[in-house]
């Protein structure tokens, strides 16, 4: 391999807590120069009872610090076997990946307080390869939110010379990063829009208790009418008016829809409380799209889970208007395994000791290199 190239291994989970995405990826270059070409998209699914322990530590149960020990360790080998399920995939040895780029799993993020759940040492025992881990913290010592982190990965895939691009993932949050034709990094617009599918996970739970956790491409949400009033009670909330940079997480969207679902007093069929959620995810996007991006994009490129719903999907272009939307799969990059590469390109800019971190993005004071490094055992 021509030295100015390596493989990283970009391990990422998200605030919905399904699982683990695994992305091989050749790098090259360095810093704003680094090209990234995807060789291998793995995904694997935590064990039903570690989502579950998960989503109600995240919602706020108790758990002993043993369990939450126990949690680390769990996490820790998924995410292993991942990385080791998509290197027998690609045919490719531990020994030619310089690293693994793992986000861990987010427990809580309420900035400068972020916790990302991973034990690096046992990740890098199982696989045999270095890890680079905890990326949040240096930018929340910086005075930032620490997060979003993807936009070096947006900038570095989507920017244009001509068109006005908005980047929109939809997980359990939704966040937008924002490229202005032709201007260079430091002009990029990025934070947290609120909820993704985080409200519709926490429903479908509640709802079927024993199910995947997720409202299949959206059909009981489609079955649906939203609740207009449980809507406008949601989006009244100081956040959504909030100036950018900002960034939030699942716990706190969910607390808002189950107050204003009790102060209405009234109970609603799961399909209509579903619809609800998808309206609130929609018109939080396409609210922020017009109160934040100035020029209105030319182009909306979706990437993440929530785009498989199609019911959500219809509720943003009806909230949006004429706007052209695609994924980023139009645009050769494959949508499951876009967090996964951004995280692959940050744990590359770590190891050449260069920031990855965007402080328009994230409100940090000034560019850190992020993330901590674990040697290969």
């Amino acid at each position: 391999m021509p030295v100015n190239q390596r493989i990283l291994a970009g391990a990422m989970s998200g605030t919905s807590a399904d699982g683990v995405d695994v992305a091989l990826v050749r790098i090259s270059g360095h810093g704003l120069k680094m090209s990234p070409v995807l060789l291998q998209h793995h995904y694997r699914g935590y064990a039903g009872g570690l989502r579950q322990a998960i989503g109600e530590l995240r919602g706020g149960r108790n758990m002993p610090v043993a369990g939450l020990a126990e949690m680390g360790r769990e996490i820790s080998l998924c995410y292993a076997a991942a990385v080791n399920e998509a290197l027998v995939a690609g045919n490719l040895h531990a020994s030619e990946v310089a690293a693994i780029a793992a986000h861990g799993q987010t427990l809580y993020h309420e900035p400068p307080l972020t916790i990302q759940w991973l034990d690096p040492a046992l990740l890098a025992a199982e696989t045999g390869i270095a890890v680079v881990s905890d990326f949040r913290r240096a930018d929340c010592a910086a005075g930032g939110q620490g997060a979003p982190l993807v936009p070096l990965a947006d900038y570095l895939l989507f920017r244009h010379e001509r068109k006005n691009r908005a980047l929109l993932n939809i997980g359990g949050i939704a966040n937008l990063t924002f490229l202005s034709a032709g201007k260079d990094i430091d002009h990029l617009v990025a934070f947290d829009t609120g909820p993704g599918n985080c409200i519709s996970d926490y429903l479908m739970r509640e709802h079927e208790p024993e199910g995947c956790g997720w409202d299949e491409s959206g059909r009981l949400a489609a079955k649906g009418k939203p609740v207009t009033a449980l809507v406008r009670k949601v989006m009244e909330a100081d956040y959504f008016a909030k100036l950018p940079p900002k960034s939030t997480d699942g716990p706190g969207m969910i607390k808002l829809f189950s107050e204003a679902l009790r102060q209405g007093g009234r109970e609603y069929a799961s399909e209509d409380l579903l619809a609800s959620a998808c309206r609130i995810t929609a018109d939080s996007i396409a609210g922020a799209m017009r109160q934040f991006l100035q020029p209105f994009p030319d182009e909306l490129i979706i990437s993440g889970g929530g785009g498989k719903n199609a019911t959500l999907m219809r509720m943003l272009k009806e909230s949006l208007g004429g706007v052209k939307v695609l994924g980023s799969d139009d645009l050769g990059v494959v949508s499951a395994a876009k967090e996964a590469v951004a995280f692959a390109l940050l744990g590359a800019a770590t190891l050449d000791g260069l920031p990855g971190n965007v402080p328009a993005a994230t409100g940090a004071c000034r560019r850190v290199v992020l993330g901590s490094i674990t040697p290969k055992p």
